[in-house]
């Protein structure tokens, strides 16, 4: 199995947009557009930085 790793693409509309994808190749998840590729590359660091230290909020 290979590793995790974001995947950034350029929707219809132009913006970008990415996917983080788990080392079998399945989309765990998935962002919102952004309207630059540099504002994509932060939201990645932004879910690098922040989400080993996220608290799960079930609301189930």
């Amino acid at each position: 199995m290979g590793q995790a790793k974001f995947v950034i693409k350029k929707r219809i509309n132009g913006e970008f947009m990415f996917n983080l994808k788990a080392g079998n190749g399945e989309t765990i998840a998935t962002s919102e557009g952004y309207s630059s590729k540099q504002g994509c590359k932060d939201g990645i660091e932004s879910v690098r930085i922040n989400a080993p230290n996220a608290d799960i909020d079930d609301q189930s």
